[in-house]
């Protein structure tokens, strides 16, 4: 493990493996480097790639310096990203796709290039909107240490029925996600008005002018393989792609020759 200093000086732990070209990978809510996907995609990239995974700020082995604001995330993955020595290419997965925008457009942020996968956005009638009080519960909970309660709020946002839930918090992985619940909301913070039913507004990511892959999963729902759709639209410089047979959780194997095609193009 190695560790970078953001701006406000929380500390960022990392792993870097491979060689190649940087590519950070961004994890979505819930997630960190020793929890979720991107430990196994990046076994796939590293022969292509230098990979950096990262443990977002309160997860992890992470710092968590309050109080927490988007741009601090940010600049958390602008160290990272001087870290890896400027001019990298980042994925950014679920609302790490958001992050990754709000990242990329920042002046010199040092991304050359993104590609984003399902990031969680309703923005069309063909799905229930997020209830308007969302962040407000969801920080209500935090505060009075309902961990549980938190992710179980979330998982029912996202759309996991409550039989999956009920057999979820019967595994061991119901405790590793209530150790992290705490960053919930920072996750709601990042995506911003992206679940309530309304458009993209054609001017929040506009700055970001670097190539952009857009992706989902054709076993996807309709509204999500629409906003990515509509996502790659207002996005200056993107364009989108849809995975045959993936869902909102994608296999390594079949993402990672995606991104080793993109990424060396």
């Amino acid at each position: 493990m190695s560790t970078v200093t953001s701006a406000d000086g929380t500390v960022i732990a990392y792993t870097k493996a491979g060689s190649g070209p940087p590519l950070i990978l961004v994890d979505g809510a819930l997630c960190y480097r020793d929890f979720g996907p991107m430990s196994g995609l990046a076994d796939g990239l590293a022969s292509t790639f230098t990979v950096y995974t990262y443990d977002r700020r309160g997860r992890g082995e992470s710092g968590d310096t309050a109080p927490y604001a988007v741009e601090r995330e940010t600049e958390d993955l602008e160290a990272l990203i001087a870290a890896a020595g400027g001019d990298v290419f980042v994925y950014g997965v679920s609302s790490g796709a958001a992050l990754t925008l709000e990242t990329a457009k920042r002046p010199g942020s040092g991304i050359a290039k993104l590609a984003l996968y399902e990031l969680p956005a309703i923005t069309d009638d063909t799905a229930k909107p997020w209830p308007p009080d969302l962040l407000a519960r969801t920080d209500a909970l935090v505060a009075a240490g309902r961990r549980g309660d938190v992710v179980k709020l979330f998982m029912k946002t996202v759309g996991v029925p409550a039989a999956g839930i009920a057999v979820m918090r019967l595994t061991p992985v119901w405790k590793k996600l209530k150790a992290v619940a705490h960053t919930i909301p920072n996750d709601f913070r990042v995506l911003g008005d992206t679940g309530y039913g309304k458009p993209f507004p054609a001017d929040r990511w506009s700055a970001v002018t670097q190539p952009a892959l857009v992706m989902d999963g054709g076993k996807s729902p309709e509204y999500m393989r629409g906003s990515q759709r509509r996502l790659a639209e207002v996005l200056p410089n993107a364009r989108h792609r849809t995975l045959p047979g993936q869902t909102h959780m994608v296999k390594a194997a079949v993402h990672a020759p995606v991104l080793v095609e993109y990424f060396s193009s």
